[in-house]
């Protein structure tokens, strides 16, 4: 069969897997102002509404600031700014705030022109209540503002309507005193308050990649070298890393920080994607590996015990190393027999690498079976299921584990297993060992 169609068979079982289990998720997407200058935008407006069309309540939070720029220039507006907590902040002045109103809106009607055009009900409000920052280090910062709280109520009933909402980086007091508040920030809020699913940070940077940071932790990475996921915890130690450098730009540090505040008040998934990038938001959703960087704080993998129903994944994963004599052939019944051996690790639900422990007594365990979805085959998942492996055998009080391979040497090599010989194995492997196969054996002790 040809593997371009198979290729396209397992990305519709992903979309559907996907659109299944985040159907009627909330998604935030702010989206920095210069994604809108960018050719790809009337692509990526037409993508979210999409997602709003196949049920998903989708919130846009368009960021300004270049906008704003551009139009006080236009009027010889001085635009100056402060620093609270090592972030810049724009003075707004009471002459200011007029243009940096009718800024801020100028780009969400460019999001409402696009989601028209797409038959996409949207609707710019002032769903933020916000507060002033008052006097800052001695520097009246006047119309410039904060989230004092998210109208949660009203946003929930205009996307059960399915409607997109829009919200420019503008709040109001309850006085109806406008301020600028950074988007970023609405974001966030937007987020935590309607414990969104995710959030999405879409801009026009390259993909982040490991080299960008002076850290040795081992990390998951595509063949490019960018980033694929990240705990909080990683992503800390990223910041910390490259606190005194500046190999590292400012726009991606800023990026992770967010992330990492986003995680902290409770969203699960934080998203940052390269909006340049042909149907960025649709890959990352409906796929394993996306093609954004991901900082996630709930179980995204995870090893556990074989199920009946896992048999057509791990034959799918078996059947090409069985076919190049990697893996000694096995048929479902074989499987089935010994499926207490068997474990799986997970990818978002999905079934992507899997492994076998057989106890041969004597306190020797054997290490088999162990094969990875190929598309996976960079992000070290074959190194996890051995792990586990390993340490399920150190818990059943085995001394000793060992692999038989004719073809893996060097990767079990890398893991820690010494060459040996077949008389160290236990008396009933070595009365089942395929002379004909002449498989090497390897061990390690516990």
């Amino acid at each position: 069969m040809d593997n371009n169609y198979i290729s396209q068979v397992e990305l519709i079982r992903e979309v559907f897997h996907y659109q299944t289990r985040f159907e009627g998720s909330t998604l935030v997407f702010k989206i920095d102002y210069p994604v809108t200058e960018d050719p790809g935008f009337p692509g990526l407006v037409k993508d979210l509404a999409l997602l709003a069309k196949t049920g998903f309540k989708v919130i846009i939070v368009p960021g300004a600031k270049e906008n704003i720029d551009a139009v006080l220039r236009q009027y010889n507006i001085e635009s100056k700014y402060t620093s609270i907590d090592n972030f810049p902040v724009r003075i707004t002045t009471k002459q200011t705030i007029p243009f940096v109103e009718m800024a801020a809106f100028d780009v969400a009607s460019k999001f409402m022109t696009f989601l028209t055009a797409s038959k996409v009900e949207a609707i710019i409000g002032n769903f933020v209540r916000a507060r002033g920052l008052g006097v800052q280090n001695g520097v009246d910062t006047e119309h410039a503002g904060q989230v004092d709280k998210i109208f949660k109520d009203s946003l929930e009933r205009v996307l059960n309507l399915g409607m997109v909402p829009i919200l420019p980086c503008i709040g109001w007091s309850p006085s109806g005193k406008p301020y600028n508040v950074p988007s970023a920030e609405i974001a966030l809020a937007i987020s935590s308050a309607l414990k969104a699913e995710k959030l999405f940070f879409l801009s026009v940077h390259d993909r982040l990649q490991v080299k960008n940071f002076n850290i040795k932790e081992a990390l998951e990475t595509r063949p490019d070298g960018s980033l694929v996921r990240l705990t909080p915890q990683q992503a800390e130690r990223l910041i910390s890393s490259c606190s005194n450098s500046s190999s590292v730009p400012a726009p991606f540090l800023r990026e992770f920080q967010l992330a990492l505040s986003a995680s902290r008040a409770g969203v699960h998934r934080v998203h940052l994607l390269d909006a340049r990038e042909e149907g960025a938001v649709l890959k990352e959703l409906f796929s394993n590996l996306g093609v954004g960087t991901m900082v996630y704080n709930d179980e995204y993998d995870s090893i556990r015990a074989f199920h009946s129903r896992d048999l057509p994944d791990i034959l799918r994963m078996m059947e090409p190393l069985m076919q190049k004599g990697v893996l000694v052939r096995r048929n479902p019944e074989q499987i089935q027999e010994k499926k207490a051996d068997y474990a799986v690790l997970e990818i978002d639900g999905s079934v992507r690498a899997c492994g076998a422990l057989h106890d041969w007594g004597e306190s020797q365990g054997e290490i088999a079976a162990v094969a990875t979805d190929p598309d996976y085959k960079d992000m070290g998942l074959g190194r996890k299921i051995v792990g586990y492996l390993i340490e399920k055998a150190r818990k059943s009080k085995m001394k000793r584990v060992f692999v038989l391979t004719t073809q893996s040497q060097d990767w079990f090599e890398a893991l820690g297993f010494k060459e040996t010989s077949v008389d160290t194995l236990p008396e009933q492997k070595r009365k089942t060992y395929d002379q004909n196969r002449k498989s090497k054996v390897y061990g390690l002790e516990l």
